[in-house]
């Protein structure tokens, strides 16, 4: 394999052979979208067929289908209106935009390259426009500065990316001018539903919000058990800044979401002893502040130590590591990066990324975060829908509580049109004034925040009944004891009451895509032109290759009962019967990372054998077509690898490989 990645190659095979192109091309294009080809469609389907198998199935999560249109009210509760932003510059000469934290990143990581070129001796291109001037070596004190803050740059809000840009002079990269400060842009795609423009919306930023939204149904599919989780595959939309970065950053692309429901009070895992030995690189917040390096230790004993913080959240770490490295993405370039607290996301307490090495640096495939009760807590504010869990106690509470109660006889026609704002006073001693009760609710079913009430009520004892109190509309009203009461009620609870938190693995489906086709790419030594995409069995676009040795009508039948046979197993084939030769032909179609070929040479008339091609290795074996045919499905499946074919079968040499 070669050791030097060539980007610019890789790209151009991609495009060549349609695994991906920019969408639009002949009007442009639009940055930030892109169509998949038909290898691309089947290498993104077999990795979703396998997420399924590997989460859904595995873990009979409840999958959903939700609708990408959302209501603004809905995104407004969840808080993404307010703050799924990020921080854009905008050149000041000739208005070019650029995400702030993407720009600090790529300058400093460009000095550093250079800085490396000039030690080396190889000298950096010159820039271009007002960067033409050549770069001088940095100190190995400004190289440690760089790299510090490369390492914490997700921590910096708009401020500090600004102090950034103006301490290390980063200006436009191709123009060379001043950039502005730093402008929230919100990242969401607004639109209307319906015709009058009333009703407000945007398309989805993730697929969240339908999941939570659903809550309540799922757990009565459930019959009402916990833990349990939802899973959702589909589109999400983002009006990114300025996407440079391929399949990496675009404006619209797959998701794969989890939502696992848990109680707060028991976050244990009861398959947590299935991955407690799995070994995986993690990178805490306190190394990344300190400077420090990653940690390489098993899920239990990351959990133990409290670095990740309960066993749910260890779980899906652990089961993110086996279907990443499944599908074929390297262990040593897959590592768990924590959230540090700047950077974390309104609605978590915790979360770790899977970060996957590639050509751009680590980025970001999968988020898996602990979501803690906020998205089911804010959507029952909003709404009044009771989004919670009911479970019988083993044994009942007793316990007594103070409450309001309100005698409504004497109290509204004591206040007459002013009653609204007394009741908002009343309201306010609420354990959680935000929270709408049904109408049906008796006062003394509510939650009061015993505090509030008791001064309340002293103030009613040093009143000798009566009281004045001052509300919102600043006038002041005389409350007696008649009207409201102030009582100790003593209640047997039987069932306990509780909203959810939520640990949720969220799969990057294109970063992964992309990121896998790097792990899989390399160029046979001694030809660059014979490119390879050594992608795993189970997700390879096409399974195998059929090749007849010429264009003779004796094959064509037994080309189609070949066919017919593997398509029996569901197994994707593809038939390359064209003018070239066979050399050849195994190289255009290895660059569609095709693991296993079947060739039909003369012999096959005679004996109804055919010669098995392994695509890494280019070593053959000959056996009947049966034979062939069953030895691919169980390579397919993954029942068997090739050294296990190899050793039960003699290595055939007579065709180019």
């Amino acid at each position: 394999m070669t050791k030097n990645f060539d980007r610019t190659s890789l790209e151009s095979l991609l495009l060549k052979r349609f695994f991906y192109a920019p969408s639009f091309g002949p009007y442009g294009g639009v940055a930030g979208l892109y169509d998949y080809g038909p290898a691309g469609c089947a290498l993104q389907s077999n990795i979703l067929d396998i997420w399924r198998q590997h989460f859904v199935m595995e873990e009979d999560m409840l999958e959903l289908d939700c609708t990408m249109l959302t209501p603004y009210d809905v995104l407004k509760t969840s808080g993404h209106v307010d703050k799924f932003a990020d921080y854009m510059v905008k050149d000041t000469k000739n208005g070019e935009i650029f995400r702030a934290d993407h720009l600090v990143k790529n300058v400093l990581k460009k000095r550093l390259e250079d800085d490396d070129l000039l030690k080396s001796g190889n000298a950096p291109a010159q820039g271009k426009g007002k960067n033409k001037k050549q770069p001088t070596p940095l100190s190995e004190e400004t190289r440690k500065e760089y790299e510090d803050v490369l390492e914490q740059l997700d921590n910096y809000d708009g401020k500090g990316l600004d102090g950034l840009i103006q301490k290390f002079n980063i200006t436009s990269p191709e123009a060379g001018n001043p950039v502005s400060e730093c402008a929230l842009f919100n990242l969401m795609f607004e639109t209307q539903i319906g015709p009058t423009g009333a009703l407000k919306g945007f398309l989805r930023p993730e697929t969240a919000q339908g999941q939570f939204l659903n809550f309540k149904r799922l757990l009565e599919y459930n019959t009402g058990s916990m833990p349990f989780a939802s899973a959702q595959i589909g589109k999400s939309f983002r009006n990114e800044i300025s996407p440079r970065q391929g399949l990496l950053r675009v404006r619209e692309f797959t998701m794969a979401e989890i939502e696992h429901f848990v109680d707060p009070q028991n976050k244990n895992h009861h398959r947590f002893d299935e991955v407690k030995d799995v070994e995986c690189v993690f990178y805490p917040a306190t190394n990344q502040m300190e400077g420090k390096g990653t940690i390489t230790t098993t899920i239990g004993n990351a959990v133990e130590s409290g670095m990740v913080n309960n066993q749910t959240l260890g779980y899906f770490i652990a089961r993110i590591y086996l279907f990443l490295t499944k599908i074929g993405i390297k262990h040593e370039k897959l590592r768990f990066r924590q959230h540090m607290a700047n950077e974390m996301a309104h609605y978590a307490c915790d979360c770790w990324d899977a970060e996957i090495l590639n050509s751009y640096g680590w980025i970001e495939c999968v988020g898996c975060a602990d979501r803690s009760a906020f998205d089911l807590t804010v959507h029952q504010k909003k709404t009044g829908e009771k989004l919670v869990v009911q479970e019988a106690l083993p044994e009942p509470i007793i316990r007594d509580r103070w409450v309001i109660e309100i005698n409504k006889p004497k109290f509204g026609p004591a206040f007459k049109k002013n009653v609204r704002f007394v009741q908002a006073y009343f309201d306010d001693m609420l354990a959680d004034p935000t929270v709408s009760y049904p109408k049906t609710t008796k006062d003394s079913e509510k939650l009061w925040n015993e505090e509030k009430i008791m001064e309340f009520k002293k103030k009613l004892e040093e009143g000798n009944g009566s009281c004045n109190i001052t509300c919102s509309d600043g006038n002041e009203y005389t409350i007696t004891s008649d009207m409201v009461a102030v009582n100790k009620i003593n209640e047997k609870i039987n069932v306990r009451e509780y909203i959810p938190n939520v640990i949720e693995p969220s799969f990057g489906i294109g970063r992964i895509f992309y990121s896998l086709i790097e792990h899989s790419y390399w160029v046979r030594e001694g030809d660059e032109q014979r490119a390879v995409l050594s992608f795993p069995a189970c997700v390879a676009p096409i399974k195998c290759l059929l090749t007849p040795i010429s264009h003779q009508d004796e094959f064509v039948p037994i080309l189609k009962d070949i066919a017919t046979k593997l398509r029996a197993h569901k197994i994707s084939n593809r038939v390359d019967d064209s003018s070239n030769t066979i050399g050849r032909r195994y190289a255009r179609n290895d660059e569609l990372g095709i693991p296993f070929g079947i060739t039909l040479d003369f012999q096959t008339t005679k004996d109804n054998t055919v010669t098995l091609r392994e695509r890494d290795s280019t070593m053959q074996i000959r056996d009947t077509i049966d034979t062939v045919v069953d030895l691919v499905d169980k390579l397919v499946q993954g029942k068997m690898e090739w050294k296990d074919v190899l050793a039960n079968h003699k290595a055939f040499t007579s065709q180019e490989a």
